[in-house]
């Protein structure tokens, strides 16, 4: 742990702690490897369930209803990740154990997830259904905010879209490493849910076991109660108005990749007529979207790096992504799908290895980083309790799925408008 430190964190204490240093220091290969892979086993546990387990589990047990179950479940589930995210984020900030601020939570929201995966496998109806979805996203958006929360502590700035690209990839795997998980190798619906609880425990016990996290000594713990602690939670955008403006534009873009993502399987059997199980569809598509977004990714980090500049490309990747929602919009069809899945792929690749560069350079405060981080990934969160009430409506009152994917439009290009407000990034 000692000799990691001194090759991939900041360097030793002096008078300001290297918790809250400014990290100079480039991160090497294995780090970012045990970081990804983290990330990985979080993304899987997160979208397995969400493109596949779920809306099984809520035909089995609701078919009649199933896309409200759906909705009522990773709604109830996203309204969780909104305060578990920030609140974790924040004591995570004041933790000074001996083995670092970021890993106790990162591995105790492992476990936590984990038990929630355990307790869907064994749901008998929707009630307990939404207590076991609960306790997975308290749990693994506990466990973002400390993974998150890695960039900015150890990755120095203009290493930063390289390394958000890998995140993003991660992300990307993950969803298409989970479906292909639940739905091709272990087609069990109790043993897709177990297989995720202990993926995501060994990725988050993997980054905890072999990379170092800096220790906040005690003088240095954020003062105030837990009053104090929940009032912080506000960020005043008149005040950090570039950290407003990043916020919005990760809500919005997030809310347009939810729209556009959240029915696809149902979008496949109801509008597209997918001509098999839709099930094998939705993992084409997947594959396809995945390997955009990895070259995307790649590609958009490593230049975005060595230009400095980051608002140009979450422009760019705001334009492809609407133009993918705009094809599935007018020409719903298995050829459009073909062709959208990979211009939706490689933009939110573009946008996922820079958006956090620019969301990390945006941060008000060294001391307050993961509890920020926090806030940050409510723009995650929030658009997974908003979007199936929009989807909703959409689909039963506004022309089904073309309005879905217009409003899915509409909202990606708010988020690239909202990024060139953005004064401190280039």
């Amino acid at each position: 742990m000692a000799q990691a430190a001194e090759v991939d964190g900041p360097g030793p204490f002096d008078d300001e702690p290297g918790a809250l240093t400014e990290p100079v220091v480039r991160v090497r290969g294995g780090w970012t490897t045990l970081l990804f892979l983290a990330n990985l086993g979080l993304w899987l546990a997160i979208y397995a369930p969400i493109q596949v387990l779920l809306p099984e589990q809520a035909q089995l047990l609701a078919s009649a209803d199933k896309e409200a179950v759906f909705s009522i479940v990773t709604g109830i589930g996203a309204l969780v990740a909104l305060i578990a995210n920030p609140v974790i984020g924040a004591l995570s900030d004041r933790t000074c154990s001996q083995w670092g601020r970021r890993h106790p939570w990162t591995l105790a929201g492992s476990v936590l997830g984990a038990v929630g995966l355990v307790v869907l496998a064994i749901a008998p109806n929707v009630v307990i259904m939404v207590i076991g979805w609960s306790l997975v996203q308290a749990g693994l958006n506990g466990m973002l905010a400390s993974l998150t929360s890695a960039l900015p502590d150890r990755v120095p700035v203009e290493q930063r879209a390289e390394v958000g690209g890998f995140i993003g990839i991660s992300q990307m795997l993950g969803t298409v490493a989970g479906a292909a998980l639940v739905s091709v190798v272990i087609t069990s619906l109790a043993g897709g849910y177990a297989a995720c609880a202990v993926l995501v425990v060994l990725g988050a016990l993997a980054f905890v076991r072999f990379t170092p996290d800096a220790v906040l000594p005690r003088r240095f713990r954020p003062g105030g109660g837990l009053r104090q602690m929940i009032g912080a939670l506000w960020i005043s955008p008149a005040k950090y108005p570039d950290f407003g403006w990043g916020w919005g534009t990760h809500f919005m873009v997030n809310l347009g990749n939810a729209l556009g993502t959240l029915y696809l399987l149902y979008f496949l059997a109801d509008a597209v007529h997918y001509q098999g199980d839709p099930v094998d569809g939705l993992l084409i598509l997947m594959v396809l979207y995945g390997i955009a977004l990895t070259i995307g990714a790649l590609v958009a980090g490593k230049m975005s790096d060595s230009s400095g500049r980051r608002k140009p490309y979450v422009v760019a990747s705001a334009v492809v992504m609407a133009a993918a929602a705009v094809i599935l919009a007018i020409w719903p069809t298995w050829v459009a799908s073909l062709i959208a899945s990979p211009l939706l792929g490689v933009g939110f690749g573009v946008y996922w290895a820079v958006a956090l560069a620019v969301l990390t350079q945006v941060l008000p405060a060294a001391s307050n980083r993961a509890k920020d981080v926090g806030v940050i990934n409510i723009a995650n969160a929030l658009p997974q309790v908003i979007a199936p009430v929009v989807a909703g409506l959409a689909l039963q009152m506004a022309g089904g799925y073309a309005a879905l994917f217009v409003l899915s439009a509409i909202a990606t290009i708010a988020g690239g408008v909202m990024v060139t407000r953005i004064k401190a990034v280039s």
